[in-house]
This record gives C-alpha cells, sequence and structure tokens, in this order.
C-alpha cells in the first residue's frame, strides 16, 4: 500500500521494467518533515546511500547494497538502477524498517562512522501523523497529533503515549483488564494467561496475526570465552564443541518443542522443524522433528563423548557444560527449564542466563549482554521477519553478515555460521525471476541451516497483540509494523 508513494510501480504503467533492473518510484507532493522542511527524491537518495555505507553499520544494509544507482528524472520522482535483476524489487523503502525514511537535512552530516552520534536518532523527525515530544529511556514516547499530515482528517488523537518496560503480562492486563491503555504489542504470554485475561476482563480481545517471526536457539559456532583482538566469539575462533556435529544433532533431539507449544504458547504458535515456515510456498517438506533423550544419548556415546563421575560427558579435556541465554521472560524462562532438564539426562550442563530486554536487545556497543554480542554458548530469541518475501530474513545465514567489531556488532549473522553452499545459493535467489524456481532455493537454504543444526527452531510465533474493545481499524499485519495503519486508528465510544 502506498504512503509516501505516490502509487505502486508496475510493468503496466511503465515504472517497473520486464527484467527486474530499474523501478521508478513516483512520490507524493504534499509531504512535509515535522519540522516542515520538503520530503523529495533527495531523501530518498540519501537514505541508500547511508544505509549501503557499511561504516554506518546499518542492519537494512542488505536491502540497499544491490542498488547501482539512483536517478531524479524530478524533484519528486526516484529511479533505482540495481546491479542485477531484482525479484524482490519493492525490499528497499518499503515495509518496517526498510521503509522508515530519514531526513538528509538531519542526517548527512552524521553518514558513515558518525551515525550512532546524531542527536535525531533519539529526537525523530519522520512524516508520519504524530510527532515526537518526549521519550524516556525503559519508560515512555510521547507524541502530538501532525497538523501537517499528508492525508486529510488524519489522524483521530491529540496526543499519543507508548509506554515500554515492565513485561507482557502487565501490558496485556493493562489493555484486556484494566482498560489503562488501548493497545499492547508482542505478547510473549502463556495462552492460558491471556484467555483468563479476556474472559475475566471484557475490556479487549487478543489479535493474532500470521507472519514467520521463529522462536529458535542458536549454537555459536566461536569460541565465546576466548578473546582475540578485544573480541569474544570473533569469527577467527572456533567454538571447543559446537563445532561437532554429533554435539549440536544431540541437543536439537533435545529441545521439547511439543512441551512449550501444549504447556505454554498453545494457540500463540506451533512448533516446527524449519527456520522458514511463511509464506507457504517457502516452507519446507523436508525437515522433520523429534524429541528423544535415548536417540541424544545414542549419538552422544557414539561421538565418544564419555560421562564422566558427575554424569557431565567429556571428550578430549572439553566437558559439556554450557550457558544458555535469553531475554527475561517468564515463557522463555519455562523453555530454558524444559531444555535444561533434559539436556541433564544426556549428560550436558547447561547454566541458565536471562538478560533484561531492554539490554539483550540493546544496540549498545559498550554492552557485552546482548544478543548479538552472543557471549554464551546457546542462546534464545525470536527472528521476526519483516516482509513475506524471504531475501532479507534468510540473509542473516551469510558470510558477510558476520556479527563482529567491524559492523558494531549490527551483522545480523550472529550463530557466526560459514557455508560456501549457502552463500552460492543465496546469491543465485538475487537474480532468479522464476518464482516457482526461486522458492526452490530458499527451501534448500533453510534445509542447510536445520541439517547443520546452525539453530533449533522451537516455535512458529505468531504477531500477538491486545486490542481494546474501542480501538478500530488496527489491521495488524504479520509482515509490517504493528503501527503501519496508525493514522487510521481511532477509537468508538
Amino acid at each position: 500500500m502506498p504512503i509516501l508513494a505516490a502509487e505502486i510501480p508496475s510493468v503496466q504503467n511503465g515504472t517497473l521494467s520486464k527484467d527486474g533492473r530499474t523501478v521508478t518510484w513516483r512520490l507524493k507532493k504534499n509531504v512535509v518533515w515535522h519540522d516542515g522542511k520538503p520530503f523529495t527524491a533527495d531523501d530518498v537518495v540519501f537514505n541508500w546511500e547511508y544505509a549501503a555505507d557499511p561504516a554506518t553499520a546499518a542492519t537494512t544494509i542488505g536491502a540497499y547494497k544491490d542498488i547501482e544507482k539512483i536517478d531524479k528524472p524530478d524533484s519528486h520522482t526516484a529511479r533505482l538502477t540495481f546491479k542485477q535483476p531484482m525479484p524482490f524489487w519493492s525490499e528497499a523503502f518499503c515495509g518496517a524498517p526498510r521503509g522508515q525514511i530519514i531526513p538528509k537535512h538531519l542526517f548527512e552530516t552524521y553518514k558513515g562512522g558518525k551515525s550512532r552520534e546524531a542527536p535525531t536518532n533519539l529526537k525523530p523527525i519522520g512524516t508520519g501523523p504524530y510527532k515526537f515530544v518526549d521519550f524516556k529511556p525503559g519508560d515512555t514516547i510521547r507524541a502530538e497529533l501532525n497538523p501537517t499530515y499528508h492525508l486529510p482528517n488524519r489522524p483521530f488523537f491529540d496526543t499519543l503515549e507508548m509506554k515500554g518496560g515492565g513485561d507482557a503480562a502487565s501490558a496485556a492486563r493493562a489493555v484486556l483488564q484494566s482498560g489503562e491503555f488501548d493497545f499492547a504489542w508482542n505478547l510473549q504470554v502463556a495462552d492460558e494467561i491471556l484467555k483468563r485475561m479476556e474472559q475475566g476482563g471484557g475490556r479487549g480481545k487478543v489479535d493474532i496475526a500470521t507472519a514467520g517471526n521463529i522462536e529458535h536457539i542458536q549454537c555459536n559456532q566461536t569460541d565465546p570465552w576466548t578473546e582475540v583482538e578485544g573480541e569474544r566469539s570473533s569469527a577467527k575462533t572456533k567454538h571447543p564443541f559446537l563445532t561437532d556435529p554429533a554435539v549440536r544433532q544431540a541437543l536439537n533431539l533435545l529441545v521439547d518443542r511439543a512441551s512449550v507449544q501444549e504447556q505454554i504458547y498453545g494457540r500463540l504458535g506451533q512448533s516446527t522443524a524449519n527456520f522458514l515456515n511463511a509464506p507457504q510456498k517457502f516452507r519446507s517438506p523436508n525437515m522433520k522433528w523429534e524429541f528423544s533423550i535415548d536417540k541424544a544419548n545414542q549419538l552422544m556415546d557414539g561421538d565418544g563423548w564419555k560421562r564422566g563421575g558427575d554424569s557431565i560427558r567429556a571428550k578430549d579435556g572439553k566437558r559439556l557444560k554450557m550457558v544458555y541465554q535469553t531475554s527475561t521472560n517468564p515463557e522463555r524462562q519455562k523453555t530454558q527449564q524444559i531444555v535444561k532438564q533434559a539436556a541433564a539426562k544426556a549428560g550436558i550442563d547447561i547454566e541458565l542466563k536471562s538478560v533484561v530486554a531492554s539490554v539483550y536487545f540493546s544496540s549498545d556497543v559498550a554492552n557485552p549482554d546482548t544478543y548479538s554480542k552472543f557471549y554464551t554458548d546457546i542462546q534464545m530469541y525470536t527472528t521476526t521477519m519483516g516482509a513475506p518475501d524471504p531475501a532479507s530474513f534468510m540473509e542473516q545465514f551469510t558470510s558477510w553478515e558476520v556479527a563482529g567489531t567491524k559492523n558494531k556488532w549490527q551483522g545480523r549473522n550472529i550463530t557466526r555460521w560459514r557455508n560456501d553452499e549457502y552463500d552460492k545459493l543465496w546469491k543465485s535467489q538475487e537474480t532468479e525471476l522464476d518464482l516457482v524456481k526461486r522458492a526452490a532455493l530458499f527451501v534448500k537454504m533453510n534445509d542447510l541451516a536445520i541439517q547443520n543444526v546452525v539453530v533449533i527452531p522451537v516455535l512458529w510465533r505468531m504477531v500477538i497483540s491486545a486490542v481494546s474493545n474501542r480501538l478500530k481499524n488496527t489491521d495488524v499485519s504479520g509482515w509490517d509494523s504493528n503501527f503501519w495503519n496508525l493514522a487510521n486508528w481511532y477509537r468508538e465510544g
């Protein structure tokens, strides 16, 4: 759906080439930034230059690096030329987070290595329906109606307040029971608890949208306990025992997905053997999951991992003791316990670690406990799939996306796994315009990552929100920000 664009490009209207090499975006002419400056094609060109610069360390670099050039036929037209045929030509500038354009006039002096120093990072200027007023980290964001918004008679509220911090259950309660808030998102709460809130409060309902998000466990391919040139989990190291395929295969057998789904998540997700689950045409029919402590023990025995006097297995002087981290959340801690108990029966000792979400998912380069630094043996979180095309989603297993000091740990390959065959498959899909053949490439990529047990899928998660009975037009999508339609939200009654 066009937001800042005047129309959707197509072959029919002459703005999309049949060879997938060029796309022309015609922009709306009545759009201004919150500070009154006009939004033009100059901003589009700048966003490409800013994000594609490796020194900027933008997590969205993958969506922009294949653009060869952007021409400006006029002030409100941008013509993108790609380096090669582009099947998913709308990846750049569309959807969240790739479509969240920043203003050239406020960021041009912070391009590259100074990207983290831009004051506007914490006091955003956008083109949306609400203007930023105040931000208290870990607490609240306040905004007010944008009187210059480009859609007539929008938005519907004078002010908006977003509350952060706390926990998912409290957020759900604030909507479903107390009615203090109108909307809550990312509700990783046991389904049984949400059902009780819905029935007992009567003030709202749970909204479930299909997405491609996957709760998964990552196996660190590097050594998190050895420092090389000031960096732990360096790509220059190898993990002392997780590089042994038998150990990873045993871990895969020790994750009781059925219990996680039935006892914790219910209708909020489903067990899966795949990392890539949606849309359906990209889902592999080849992978199966199994929970078997006996088979895990057989694997360990056959690979020479012997039990010691304390029942912990060891081989070549290395003991199977590992640290398993995730964010602080009751449902994730329950999942950790399920895995830990099964692993103990197979001679693997697991120490559990939980990190406050605001720290765990931080991009602070000085913080040692972020998921991107991955300073433990295994870790768990949900990777969100921001678009129905898997190109960006599956790029997180490519060798050029390895997280480290050079990209300020913003590279999306957190496991640091590198595989030449996978890289070739990913590059092949970039130029494959036959949709059936392209889908088959993604199936092969998924199967490679799963067969190598780079990650262990735990649950294919839906997008779960709580919506007040009074709030209308939220229209939550599994493929974009929850707030993509915020300009049209209104309250009834």
